[in-house]
């Protein structure tokens, strides 16, 4: 439950810090946007390069940037994150914590956070024992923070940890368990484990000459959203991607192509590898018969284009479907959706088909919304406009239950 999720990562100077990369990697797989703020002694234990690369984000350590001064508000974190997370946190930052003393960046984070806090301690058991950590403990526990200590679960109230710090799959599924709790949900990860999906994604463009192409107005947020709700749930993704601004997490294999040609050849080949095809794309149905080799000036009353059919990746990956193997297609109509849906569902050799409507104002194309009906031989489920994410889950759910 950590889609589209703002989470302020506190790193203090502890040998522990090079879980926080895990820590990372598992809150930016399942959906959530991670911002780094690391103490002046964090930076000893592991580099700010190697923190921003995981999170696509710059680190923040100090108040003002070094490279053009620029203030880092720490009042702005506070108002921005869904909730913060310490991991590790030594002994001397706890101390701060609980007392106020705002001496560095991660403090005054702290301080001005109005989201949830999760704090992971991580220090020697000696330094843990002392009476000193074990106030400290206590007086953040008493301001409301949730402690994430080895065996002690979520919302941690006891003294079970022995000092060092929880695992980073622990740590992500007590925030997974804690939004789940919030919202009502239950999570859902690792239904799809061991599987390889092909998703293909966006528009393609077929070229008339260097600088024109047939095109359409896919996004591709759908196919995109797809792709990280499979990642998500555990599957190894293979994301065959059509000219878009779009980024995806570092765990999914992504190709990048722009023609329909192109797309065929990647996704033909990726497939017998896989146990199912989601083919999501927008792609182009015809292709000029030929490409101009310089730009085509504009001369005399008209243009004539001659066009060909591009290939029917749908059709070519339904007739190489073998055995427990599945593929979802998308119908995307603006007349007769249903009739013409279930003849798609037929002649691609599809196991559902997503129907989408352009008919629907606010849904499909350059929106962040999406309103389907899911098609298969024994009948259909019809569900409400809601954001591609959490259509994304529910096409995903109707995957799963076949696969």
């Amino acid at each position: 439950m950590l889609e589209g999720k703002k989470i302020v990562l506190g790193i203090t100077g502890s040998i522990a810090a090079y879980k926080s990369c895990l820590v990372i990697r598992e809150l930016v797989r399942r959906g959530a946007e991670v911002q780094v703020v690391i103490t002046p002694s964090g930076k000893e234990f592991i580099t700010p390069v190697t923190l921003s690369a995981l999170t696509h984000k710059p680190v923040v350590s100090e108040f003002f940037s070094q490279k053009d001064g620029t203030w880092n508000s720490h009042v702005d974190l506070g108002l921005w994150a869904d909730a913060m997370l310490i991991a590790p946190c030594t002994a001397a930052t706890l101390g701060k914590m609980a007392n106020g003393v705002a001496d560095n960046m991660l403090i005054t984070t702290y301080l001005s956070m109005k989201a949830p806090v999760f704090i992971a301690p991580a220090m020697d058991l000696d330094m843990y024992r002392h009476p000193s950590t074990q106030r400290s403990l206590e007086m953040l526990r008493g301001y409301g923070n949730h402690i994430i200590e080895p065996g002690s679960g979520f919302l941690a109230s006891g003294l079970e940890g022995k000092g060092r710090m929880e695992e980073p799959e622990e740590i992500v599924k007590t925030l997974e368990e804690y939004f789940s709790a919030s919202t009502g949900e239950t999570a859902v990860t690792g239904d799809l484990e061991g599987k390889t999906i092909l998703v293909t994604a966006g528009p393609t463009y077929e070229k008339i000459d260097p600088v024109r192409f047939i095109g359409n107005y896919s996004s591709g947020k759908m196919g995109f959203a797809l792709a990280e709700e499979c990642h998500r749930r555990g599957a190894k993704v293979i994301l065959v991607a059509g000219p878009v601004s779009l980024t995806c997490s570092a765990g999914i294999r992504r190709v990048d192509v722009e023609s329909c040609r192109e797309m065929y050849g990647a996704a033909t080949e990726a497939f017998p590898k896989c146990d199912a095809a989601i083919l999501c794309a927008a792609v182009a149905d015809f292709r000029p018969e030929t490409i101009a080799m310089q730009k085509i000036k504009r001369e005399g009353d008209g243009l004539s284009l001659r066009l060909r059919p591009t290939q029917d990746i749908a059709a070519a990956i339904g007739n190489m479907k073998e055995g427990r193997q599945r593929i979802v297609a998308f119908a995307l109509e603006t007349q007769e959706e249903e009739l013409n849906a279930r003849k798609k569902l037929e002649k691609k050799h599809a196991d559902f088909i997503v129907l989408n409507s352009t008919r629907i104002p606010g849904t499909t194309f350059r929106s962040d919304d999406n309103q389907v009906v899911i098609i298969n031989k024994e009948g259909k489920k019809s569900y409400g406009k809601k954001p591609k994410t959490e259509v994304a889950r529910d096409i995903i759910d109707e995957l799963a239950s076949i696969l």
